[in-house]
């Protein structure tokens, strides 16, 4: 059967986007359905899921926090998270988490291509 993804990403920072995009569409199945939408930042992406989850399967989170000098950082990382675990719990659907958080854009980088594993994760609990 026909599976239906929806990948929101956040591409505050366009270049790391790109790559985990990149990599999260390569693993997904060729025979799927698969929609894109584009946030400002990691913030935007669990509302746009929740708005959109009765229309998918199966959903990707994709975007990057780079840690700052405030604690903006830690807020946005943790506040991202919960809701999309909650979301997933509640509406029993998988959300792959291919929201990366590093210390430098070095580390960005070197992780841009971590959507493939959010996706590898959701593929997984589909086929439970």
């Amino acid at each position: 059967m026909k599976k239906k993804y929806l990948i929101v990403i956040a591409d505050y920072y366009k270049d790391i986007s790109k790559g985990l995009l990149n990599s999260a569409k390569n693993i997904l199945p060729k025979s799927s359905s698969i929609k894109i939408i584009n946030v400002p930042g990691v913030f935007e992406i669990p509302v746009t899921i929740s708005k959109n989850i009765k229309k998918y399967d199966a959903f990707l989170a994709l975007g990057c926090v780079i840690k700052g000098q405030t604690p903006h950082f830690d807020f946005i990382s943790h506040a991202s998270t919960d809701a999309i675990m909650k979301l997933s719990i509640e509406n029993k659907k998988p959300i792959g988490n291919g929201i990366i958080t590093c210390l430098n854009m070095s580390q960005a980088i070197a992780r841009k291509k971590k959507g493939r594993e959010a996706a590898q994760a959701v593929i997984s609990v589909l086929s439970q």
